[in-house]
């Protein structure tokens, strides 16, 4: 993906990431995954210090799920694309791909609630809201034209 609706995020591989061999290790592209999520956030002008101090809740994990079809290995540089593909009053599901240069690596799918202090769901900010509407819609429209492109 290199349209506007998916957000970029570059991670180099180091050892803490791999495994004996060399090669990084499952749990690695969750932390990656992660990252690139929380870069999305800010980008659109969220950090979680924000949505703590001033909405008085956090993004936490439901579910995610992932599909790993080549190895990275040490010292790799990765680029993680990060898009948001629904959104609910609470919750949004992002889909993310790991790439090696041209090769795609792992494909993850999140799902992601907005949480009060309790760990009870609450409706995202208002703001926040209409920022992830917006990125939702974009990353729609890019999916609906990459489809047309296939045919």
């Amino acid at each position: 993906m290199n349209d506007a609706s998916a957000r970029r995020f570059s991670v180099r591989v180091y050892y803490e990431d791999t495994d004996a061999g060399g090669v990084v290790y499952h749990g690695a592209y969750f932390r990656f995954a992660e990252r690139a999520r929380t870069e999305f956030l800010r980008s659109l002008g969220y950090d979680h210090r924000t949505l703590s101090a001033a909405h008085e809740g956090m993004v936490v994990v439901r579910r995610c799920a992932a599909e790993f079809l080549a190895p990275a290995r040490l010292d790799d540089l990765l680029d993680l694309e990060t898009e948001l593909r629904r959104l609910g009053a609470a919750t949004a599901l992002f889909h993310q791909t790991v790439r090696r240069a041209r090769t795609v690596l792992a494909l993850l799918e999140t799902t992601v609630v907005f949480v009060d202090r309790g760990g009870r769901p609450r409706r995202w900010p208002r703001e926040l809201r209409a920022r992830l509407a917006a990125e939702a819609s974009r990353a729609a429209e890019a999916v609906l034209e990459r489809g047309a492109a296939i045919d």
